[in-house]
């Protein structure tokens, strides 16, 4: 009841309102795409993007804007705040040390981590977790997930390194088609120099921890742990003692994985059975 009719009808998604944000400034400045292009040298193609909403700016865009308005860091604070929209409030905290970590260390025993998943893969999450929202409110979530993705595009990306359960592989999370897209995802991504990526085979026996976790580290020193539960959400915890007990923990599952060579065999074998 105390929400205004703009509150309301502002866009769902972080890139549509910057959109229409970095739309509002080019007119009000008098521009057209072609010449605003030509002022904060992007291409008329990614100005046509950002403005429309098919993608959320880069830090770099936000960036280039303050510069030709004369907004010092207006438009990259607006960018930073939508670049949290959608994420629960217990996330945020994890969000915000992502996006500075030097070495993100994943556990991944039940679903892919955020950073790993296609679109597709992420939406049949979604709808897992969350069967009676509609397709808008899934398609919010999603985006919010890939705009994530934005840290393995920094200049210098954090070192992403992954143990993934073969169970995890072979799940048909949003059914075939989907898993085998996202698997040949998995295989690209393995190609980066920034990426490692191993599989824990089911041969290797029990694992080390039967629940997945998340350790990041900062300039180089681990930093915290990440843990998630089904009806509490997530939490971080930057104790010494719990982060010397995940590195040991990811250590041991290292050693029980498969080589990354190996690993990318296995993901192939999969992707074929799937495809049967």
């Amino acid at each position: 009841m105390g929400e205004s009719t703009d509150q309301r009808e502002e866009p769902s998604n972080a890139a549509q309102y910057f959109g229409l944000e970095a739309k509002a400034l080019r007119e009000a400045l008098g521009f057209s795409q072609e010449k605003w292009a030509d002022v904060i040298h992007y291409k008329q193609s990614q100005i046509s993007k950002v403005e429309s909403g098919a993608v959320l700016a880069s830090e770099a865009f936000a960036e280039a804007l303050d510069k030709a308005a004369g907004t010092p860091g207006v438009y990259a604070r607006l960018r930073e705040r939508l670049s949290k929209r959608g994420h629960p409030e217990w996330f945020v905290p994890y969000v915000d040390l992502e996006r500075s970590a030097s070495g993100i260390t994943d556990y991944s025993c039940t679903f892919l981590m955020g950073l790993l998943q296609t679109p597709e893969y992420a939406a049949a999450v979604f709808r897992a977790a969350h069967p009676r929202e509609d397709a808008d409110a899934i398609t919010s979530r999603v985006q919010t997930r890939m705009l994530r993705h934005e840290v393995m595009r920094r200049e210098r990306p954090p070192l992403l390194w992954v143990i993934v359960h073969e169970s995890v592989l072979r799940t048909r999370v949003g059914g075939a088609s989907v898993m085998i897209a996202q698997l040949e995802h998995l295989a690209m991504l393995m190609a980066s120099p920034h990426v490692t990526l191993q599989v824990l085979p089911y041969k290797a026996g029990a694992p080390t921890s039967h629940l997945p976790f998340t350790l990041l580290t900062v300039d180089g020193q681990p930093n915290a742990v990440y843990t998630e539960t089904p009806t509490q959400g997530g939490q971080m915890d930057d104790r010494a003692s719990v982060v010397k007990a995940a590195l040991s923990m990811f250590d041991r599952l290292r050693m029980a994985a498969l080589s990354e060579d190996e690993s990318l065999d296995l993901i192939r074998k999969i992707a074929e059975d799937h495809d049967r």
